[in-house]
């Protein structure tokens, strides 16, 4: 029987996922097909139903649902009770387990591709939705020494501000058994072990006369927002001013089509290094199709279709 998984999102014609998702089920001769399921809000019920069905394995989540499908569940991974948005389903005999990669698969691509520690770093984060979210956790997690948060609706940013702190608080002693007893699950194992550290965290608005202050003084600067990808209605635009844009800086845009976004161009002109958000999605759809499978993805087959689907 052929089994399938796919992608839930609304407005997905740009992504890739089926492309380096069905290269990994290829490699080990599996028969599942990655499908791309756009799905309205209102819909959001009738795709959890299809997501309980025998031959579905289970789905990868994008913009907008990353939050809503978190109460369809009927479990949660700890990452995802922690974090507050999810990013993967898998469907275990009619159950359905929502699980967090991107926290996982946003620091590994950091580390590794961007070459950055953010042990007592400073960040700003541009976005307070579900990828602002595991973000943000995963450097509040790796040590961050202070981490701002601002989004076009301020109230939003203070939202995931005050939700971060409550999270480390509940947190000062041993991380979520995930983080121990699978660490390589789920893309968990980067996110360390042992007893949380409390960065300084702070929503500011872009109209706060700190906002560019604490922009200059930054050594990391993360796009979390949808702004700047190919067929979206913000094709070609930045999510911030270039005169904002830290020089000094590492700029990590987890939008990944195109390759180089105009926040990406005008930070290379400025002077900064630059990161652009196709490793986050092969690591963190590495991470998934090991959740679904059981079985070792093939990063680097992985890595080469998502290139070359990229063109």
């Amino acid at each position: 029987m052929t089994r399938y998984a796919g992608l839930i999102g609304h407005g997905i014609q740009h992504s890739i996922s089926p492309m380096l998702q069905q290269a990994a089920f290829d490699h080990y001769r599996l028969d599942i097909r990655y499908e791309l399921w756009d799905t309205a809000p209102a819909e959001l019920g009738a795709v959890v139903e299809r997501l309980r069905r025998p031959e579905t394995v289970g789905a990868n989540v994008t913009v907008p649902h990353k939050e809503s499908l978190v109460p369809l569940m009927d479990d949660l991974d700890d990452l995802v009770r922690e974090i507050g948005s999810l990013n993967t389903v898998v469907n275990r005999g009619g159950r359905l387990i929502g699980y967090n990669t991107d926290a996982g698969g946003f620091l590994k691509a950091l580390r590794q591709e961007g070459g950055f520690d953010p042990e007592g770093r400073s960040a700003v984060l541009l976005g307070s939705g579900g990828v602002a979210r595991s973000a943000s956790f995963a450097l509040a997690r790796a040590g961050m020494k202070s981490l701002f948060l601002t989004d076009i609706i301020i109230e939003r940013a203070r939202a995931l501000a005050s939700d971060l702190e409550a999270s480390l608080a509940r947190n000062q002693g041993p991380p979520p058994r995930s983080c121990i007893d699978a660490p390589d699950v789920g893309g968990v194992a980067s996110l360390g072990a042992g007893s949380w550290p409390s960065p300084e965290v702070m929503a500011l608005s872009a109209d706060d006369p700190q906002f560019g202050e604490v922009l200059a003084g930054c050594d990391l600067l993360v796009n979390c927002t949808p702004v700047g990808m190919k067929h979206s209605a913000t094709e070609g635009q930045s999510p911030l001013e270039a005169k904002l844009i830290p020089g000094g800086a590492l700029v990590y845009d987890v939008v990944y089509n195109p390759i180089e976004t105009e926040l990406l161009r005008q930070a290379r002109e400025a002077g900064a290094r630059t990161l652009n958000g196709l490793a986050m999605l092969v690591y963190q759809g590495a991470d998934s199709f090991e959740l679904w499978t059981g079985k070792g993805a093939p990063v680097d087959i992985m890595m080469d279709a998502a290139k070359r689907a990229l063109g």
